[in-house]
């Protein structure tokens, strides 16, 4: 392998974690309004946005976080009235996470204030771009969980 390939992927890793850094920067007003910990602005969105009730398990998963991690959110998030956990007809001890009106409430509220930012930002960039930009990093990540899938069977 060319080494000219291995600073091609650094470079590239370096971008998504400056990327990863600017974009938590740019989000960070609106999260500091909704007065929830990083963790628990992130689990609430999953569980509002969900198709269905996830189990912290699948949060884990989708996001690559520890489940204890997603665990204690969870857990704080019921604190809050946010969600409730629920019986999981599927699983005895892994409860569903629903959201309350109150979290739907919450997290409503979140999402306009991110669409005001996400506004101002697509007067400066062109929305194409941002579409081509995720098709080729979901290509990229599906190939890394495909990777990683291998390398642990």
């Amino acid at each position: 392998m060319s080494q000219q390939r291995f600073s091609e992927f650094e470079r590239f890793a370096d971008e998504v974690a400056r990327l990863r850094g600017r974009m938590h920067a740019l989000f960070a007003e609106v999260r500091a309004e909704a007065g929830l910990a990083e963790m628990e602005l992130t689990v609430l969105t999953a569980t509002v946005n969900a198709a269905s009730p996830p189990t912290v398990a699948q949060i884990g998963r989708s996001l690559g976080h520890p489940r204890q991690v997603v665990q204690r959110a969870a857990n704080r998030l019921v604190e809050l009235g946010l969600v409730a956990f629920a019986d999981n007809p599927d699983h005895k001890r892994a409860s569903l996470i629903v959201p309350t009106d109150a979290g739907r409430a919450l997290k409503a509220a979140d999402h306009a204030r991110a669409q005001a930012v996400t506004a101002d930002l697509l007067a400066r960039i062109d929305a194409s771009a941002f579409a081509d930009a995720a098709a080729r990093l979901h290509a990229i990540r599906a190939e890394i969980e495909a990777y990683l899938r291998e390398r642990e069977a």
